[in-house]
């Protein structure tokens, strides 16, 4: 399943990583898949930690808003 990555959430991508992961550790990516599998490995990797960047940020600012208080 490709989603983009406006819609996928975290734990779909995390998810969608592992199933890559386990099938590159099993050995059954067929080798003409490979640079594919490792691109969206890739991408999905950068939407994480675009999410989780996100995240940081607005716990911060929540941080800062209860600080002020």
């Amino acid at each position: 399943m490709v989603q983009n990555k406006k819609t996928i959430s975290y734990q779909k991508a995390l998810e969608e990583l592992d199933e890559i992961l386990k099938s590159l550790q099993d050995e059954t990516v067929d080798i003409d898949h490979l640079s594919e599998k490792l691109k969206r490995a890739y991408e999905l990797i950068e939407i994480c930690r675009s999410k989780i960047k996100s995240a940081e940020l607005e716990v911060k600012k929540i941080n800062q808003k209860f600080s002020q208080k």
